[in-house]
């Protein structure tokens, strides 16, 4: 459970480590959205009304993940991550709406549909996922891909230089060999 608190860099590392073919990451900003919304879309049913508001487990979830991104150190990323999956939420609602059978199918689905581009990425990675070894990766992933996007808009420097000083920068291809 330890493994859960750690700084956004100490997770950020451990999953970097995991994720260096620039391959297997483009396949993780199809990937991980993906499972993100099947998540939401899955359990935003049951729905109740309280308050004037309709609530499901997926707005509890998201509220908790939230505060989690908000309190590793890196207070914009973990406000652009909770921004991402909120509006991933906000886009699965209204499939909760529907029949029984197309919110099993949209959830189901896209969870089946976005592991197998995960799997396909880590293929060309010679990897495993980093939740094979720990689990809290399923919550890193997210905030990996929004961090990706923001090093290609310039931001966050600093921790991408100190994510590769510890892990290696990202490369394209297979992994280079050692004698």
């Amino acid at each position: 459970m330890s493994s859960l608190f750690r700084p956004a860099i100490d997770l950020m590392s451990m999953y970097a480590a995991y994720h260096r073919d620039t391959r297997n990451i483009a396949t993780h900003f199809i990937g991980i959205p993906m499972i993100v919304f099947a998540v939401c879309v899955l359990l935003a049913r049951p729905m109740v009304e309280l308050g004037g508001w309709t609530w499901s487990p997926i707005h509890a979830l998201w509220l908790l993940a939230t505060l989690w991104y908000l309190t590793r150190d890196e207070f914009i990323l973990g406000l652009a991550t909770s921004v991402v999956n909120g509006v991933l939420m906000l886009l699965a609602l209204p499939l909760a709406a529907g029949s029984t059978t197309s919110w099993l199918a949209w959830g189901v689905g896209a969870f089946v549909l976005g592991w197998i581009i995960q799997f396909v990425g880590h293929k060309y990675e010679g990897r495993k996922p980093a939740f094979v070894d720990d689990l809290v990766g399923l919550l890193v992933g997210p905030m990996f891909v929004v961090a990706e996007a923001l090093f290609m808009v310039g931001w966050g420097k600093k921790l991408l230089a100190d994510i590769e000083s510890r892990v290696g920068p990202t490369r394209s291809g297979p992994p280079a060999q050692t004698a």
